[in-house]
């Protein structure tokens, strides 16, 4: 029998290091004795003691025990559940260092995975720091040895939910009833069978989204319908896939949000929006600025979602196209630019990943300007078509940093564009989410 050595255990021998660095995701940067190691909670400047949690060949891992030299960057963390929940993990580092970090992210991305670099920087944009978070999902789980049901976001580091009194970054309207959530369901027959909650929380009112697993009583019925009715909440379920998404209370209801110059924008609980109301605002307004539009112009949205670009766009007197992949979004980005009285704008389906979109009879007459606001990753197949369909200006938003360096790299050295501006935007602050927005602009022919 091959007798394997036994893992030797580690240390916690109190140790003091110095943090050299912040890496993208916030953690402390260490130097011991030559090996890098990171230390959740600590910043730049800082002399820490901490003990080894983990040891591996090219890097180690610790934990904080003690700040014995703070950062003058550092502020006490709002939240009582901060260091626990892994939720936001830069309440530690003021507003100002969180959007130098994001700065600095972005810089070093666009140059490693782009080797571009703008000709001009943007003004960040930035809202209100706290109870900003109008959509998330909520992990649920019944951990038996509490007997008690959790709602809220993972510990941080693990798979288990937190167990939250509130959460400071939601909306109030959410983010004070954790406690009572888990009160809920651990009424209902089926407590142990509702993984998730989704929030979605619009100017009017905010729905929760209850997945289940399992069908529910009346009587679960019953008592999700009395805790909207109590608490003024629209109360959806969910039983399998998106299409089985329907209203339980009241009997009829919608979400929306207003936009720019008082269009309305209606949305399901489900679908992809913007999590924080004011910084969505800002950056819509930025992107118009960009894209100095006039009425001859033919935009070319794509990613559209519901609409949240196209129809500001369509305000400006432009023709404007928005295109997306899920037919569902589209009917609805449909629908409120009939709502909003809106006749030179059009939606149509197309997987936005596949070549042959341009070939589409919308595509045929070109555009002179594009947004584009795509998933993480990126939009490389829709950028390579974009000096083919004669765009000059192109305002691309983004929600990762490496792939929208990766495109600007495409863009800057193959499609013939210049990288004008980018800048950081705070769409989630106190964490290391770097949110962008970037112009491209064709270079002039002689």
């Amino acid at each position: 029998m091959v007798q394997h050595p036994k893992r030797k255990r580690l240390s916690q021998e109190p140790q003091i290091g110095s943090i050299e660095a912040l890496t993208h995701e916030g953690r402390g940067v260490a130097r011991i004795d030559g090996k890098t190691v990171f230390i959740d909670g600590t910043l730049p400047g800082e002399k820490v003691l901490f003990h080894y949690v983990r040891r591996r060949s090219k890097f180690d891992e610790g934990r904080l025990l003690e700040v014995l030299q703070p950062a003058p960057t550092r502020v006490e963390p709002r939240c009582r559940h901060f260091g626990v929940c892994g939720g936001c993990s830069l309440q530690h580092l003021s507003p100002g260092a969180q959007l130098q970090l994001k700065q600095e992210t972005l810089t070093e991305q666009f140059r490693h995975f782009g080797g571009v670099e703008p000709e001009q920087w943007l003004t960040p944009l930035t809202g209100t720091d706290w109870g900003y978070r109008r959509k998330a999902r909520l992990g649920v789980k019944f951990v038996k040895k509490k007997d008690r049901v959790l709602v809220g976001f993972r510990e941080k580091g693990g798979r288990l939910i937190a167990a939250l009194e509130c959460c400071e970054v939601l909306h109030p309207s959410v983010g004070l009833l954790l406690p009572e959530l888990g009160e809920l369901i651990a009424s209902l027959s089926c407590y142990d069978r509702i993984p998730q909650i989704e929030v979605a929380v619009g100017d009017n009112a905010t729905g929760l989204v209850f997945r289940h697993l399992v069908p529910l009583t009346t009587a679960d019925m019953e008592q999700l319908a009395d805790f909207g009715r109590a608490h003024g909440l629209q109360i959806y379920l969910q039983g399998g896939g998106i299409e089985t998404l329907c209203l339980l209370w009241p009997e009829s209801a919608e979400l929306s949000y207003s936009q720019f110059e008082n269009l309305e924008m209606v949305f399901l609980p489900t679908d992809f929006m913007q999590v924080n109301r004011e910084v969505n605002s800002k950056m819509v307004q930025q992107v118009l600025a960009l894209l100095e539009l006039k009425s001859h112009d033919r935009v070319l949205d794509l990613f559209c979602g519901v609409g949240n670009f196209t129809l500001p766009l369509a305000s400006s007197g432009a023709e404007v196209v928005g295109v997306e992949g899920s037919a569902g979004l589209v009917a609805r980005a449909t629908a409120n630019a009939k709502h909003n009285q809106l006749g030179n704008v059009n939606f149509e389906v197309a997987d936005l990943n596949e070549l042959d979109w341009v070939r589409h009879a919308w595509a045929q007459n070109g555009f002179s300007k594009a947004v584009l606001d795509p998933p993480r990753s990126g939009a490389l197949t829709a950028v390579q078509q974009m000096s083919a369909l004669q765009v000059q200006r192109i305002v691309y938003v983004s929600c990762n940093p490496a792939t929208l360096a990766r495109d600007a790299g495409e863009l800057v050295n193959r499609q013939g564009y210049h990288l004008r501006y980018a800048g950081v935007m705070d769409m989630f602050p106190h964490t290391p989410h770097v949110e962008t927005i970037a112009l491209f602009e064709q270079a002039r022919k002689n």
